[in-house]
């Protein structure tokens, strides 16, 4: 067996289930210590309509000064970070949203995308997406009033997200925040696109400045919730598809080369599918971390429990399977949308709540618990 390079510990933010609302898309940010005080961790997460599909509502906050061993919230942003009338028909929201630290403005920058409903519905696939954004105030713990980045007013980017995203940010303070686009159809299952947005970012706005190129397969919903990373001097995109997880690598975090499927190094498919992937590096090592079929998990919808992590071959982009460990149980509820949080060059966050679609999965023994699992590099 492997040497290990960290250890994981596991610990609960909240738990409990009405039956009605489930607390979904968690996911943290850590605004930077000073003077060797612990960093502040800021949890979002938004309730969810049980009977409707991605449902969402205003988010909330949860924070810590204790590494997670107790937290203040939840904290209701709805006057910030909820929804809005758009017309006399629509409400406009935000949801996938996810925390990170940007170091060049010294501000928590939360990215993510937009939502259109009615009467809690998506009642149109041709609907408009913006990615959006809102900035933390870690003085008096409250989210600036969220926006949209203005993009080109072209067909491709109609419907435009940076939901569930690992952005990166460049040591300029450019922010490189990874989208998935489309133009305007009547499809669901139409295809989607890949690109990374180069942004600026003063403390306030988020401006777009330009894009790479674009990436795509011809399979279902094409190219989906990309996560970027670095490491080594070059960078690498995780990529969600219907059928099967892709990697890309680049040598400027903008141009990308083909896509591939995620491998074992066996050569075999490592079984991801329609859901996400994102990375956490540490102890000079590039990790994934992913959900998979095979893990005695088809009573999990799309297999999405347990939150696995296995070892990333940088040069080959494939995952070593002996390296391949349990981060979060399977209790039968997905934990396909979970996030990384990075609070030292010693500590990394993998961040997810039961998503509690669909019913009968508490009769597993998941209960809506938010978990954070630590991951402490030696």
């Amino acid at each position: 067996m492997p040497i290990e390079d960290f250890d994981i510990r596991l610990q609960t933010v909240t738990s409990g289930f009405d039956g009605r609302t489930f607390w979904a898309q968690a996911r943290a940010g850590a605004v930077a210590g000073t003077g060797g005080s612990a960093p502040l961790v800021v949890l979002t997460a938004q309730p969810a309509l049980r009977s409707g599909s991605d449902v969402f509502f205003e988010l909330h906050e949860w924070h810590s000064r204790d590494y997670g061993h107790s937290w203040v919230g939840p904290i209701d942003h709805k006057a910030t970070l909820g929804r809005r009338q758009e017309d006399d028909e629509t409400i406009i929201g935000i949801c996938d949203m996810t925390p990170a630290w940007h170091a060049t403005s010294g501000k928590l920058l939360a990215t993510g995308h937009t939502v259109r409903y009615r009467d809690d519905r998506h009642p149109f696939n041709n609907r408009r997406r913006e990615p959006a954004y809102s900035v933390y105030n870690a003085i008096n713990h409250s989210w600036a009033p969220w926006r949209t980045v203005e993009l080109p007013d072209w067909p491709s980017f109609h419907n435009a997200g940076a939901g569930s995203g690992q952005r990166f940010d460049l040591e300029d303070g450019t922010v490189l925040l990874p989208v998935y686009f489309r133009e305007p159809s009547e499809d669901w299952h139409a295809v989607y696109s890949t690109t990374v947005l180069r942004c600026a970012f003063d403390g306030e706005s988020l401006r777009y400045l330009g894009h790479g190129n674009e990436l795509r397969v011809d399979q279902p919903r094409g190219l989906c919730e990309p996560s970027i990373t670095r490491f080594g001097g070059r960078f690498y995109m995780t990529l969600r598809n219907d059928v099967r997880g892709y990697v890309a690598r680049s040598d400027d975090g903008l141009v990308y080369g083909e896509p591939l499927p995620w491998r074992w190094d066996d050569g075999s498919e490592i079984g991801n599918y329609n859901t996400q992937q994102h990375w956490v590096s540490g102890g000079k090592k590039l990790y994934l971390v992913y959900t998979r079929r095979g893990l005695n998990n088809d009573h999990v919808f799309r297999h999405r429990a347990p939150l696995m992590i296995a070892e990333v071959d940088p040069d080959r982009l494939v995952l070593r399977r002996a390296t391949e460990r349990e981060v979060v149980p399977n209790r039968g509820a997905r934990l396909g949308n979970f996030a990384i949080c990075q609070l030292s060059p010693t500590e990394s966050w993998v961040v997810v709540s039961e998503w509690m679609q669909p019913v009968g999965c508490e009769t597993y023994g998941s209960d809506n618990t938010i978990w954070t699992a630590r991951l402490l590099w030696h």
